[in-house]
């Protein structure tokens, strides 16, 4: 692949964006990433996204793919002879990653928002429990998914694992926003096990910003957000 062939626009906060980059990284593949000003939209990110004008686009030659779960199993597909696959190789085991990727990206994602946006004590504890709650039902998928091993994946990151290890810092941070304990050691072992280990996984390490600044930007948002 020529150099400079694949860029990704994206915002460095972006959780779906984390994504994408986590996958590019694990491939070992040469890309270009172009940061993008949401609030003035560039002419690329609207010429490659014109439906949806967001990140993140990853744009391959004269292609573009949109929506980040399409862009991991683009990649996935695109790059098979690297690495390890993401996806599963039964249809059913497929299907059931994609079930729990689209829970991650509907249940937990609606409640972290809810907590970064609440205007409301009150607001602010029912989407903790919400949080809570999403993340008590992805330890037992966890449990069951993982069948003992330490990865949704297996024995190496997958698709689940990428896509929920896009969250973990958003996550620490909206506990220091809200003041409550969302990922508990005591309720979700399993997680915070896994945690540990992803975020221990260079090209993850790589990608995610660090808790103090996604905090600071966070906060910006919420302040924004809630005058």
């Amino acid at each position: 692949m020529a150099e400079g062939e694949l860029k990704l626009l994206g915002l460095w906060a972006s959780p779906f964006v984390m994504r994408a980059r986590m996958v590019l990284e694990q491939k070992g593949l040469n890309y270009e990433h172009l940061e993008q000003d949401l609030s003035n939209k560039s002419e690329l990110l609207l010429k490659h996204n014109p439906i949806y004008k967001k990140v993140p686009v990853l744009i391959h030659g004269d292609r573009s793919i949109c929506e980040s779960l399409v862009i991991l199993q683009y990649i996935d597909e695109n790059w098979s002879k690297i690495g390890h696959p993401l996806l599963p190789s039964t249809p059913y085991e497929r299907a059931i990653a994609c079930f729990w990727a689209e829970y991650i990206d509907d249940k937990l994602l609606a409640s972290l928002i809810g907590i970064l946006m609440a205007a409301t004590e009150e607001a602010m504890t029912e989407k903790n429990a919400d949080t809570y709650a999403a993340l008590e039902t992805l330890e037992g998928a966890f449990k069951n998914y993982s069948a003992g091993k330490n990865f949704f994946g297996g024995d190496s990151i997958g698709y689940l694992d990428i896509i929920l290890g896009s969250f973990t810092v958003w996550i620490r941070v909206l506990e220091k926003i809200s003041g409550a304990k969302l990922l508990d050691e005591a309720k979700m072992p399993l997680l915070v096990e896994w945690e540990k280990r992803i975020l221990a996984v260079d090209y993850v390490n790589k990608v995610l910003p660090s808790v103090e600044r996604l905090e600071e930007y966070g906060r910006a948002l919420r302040l924004r957000a809630t005058k």
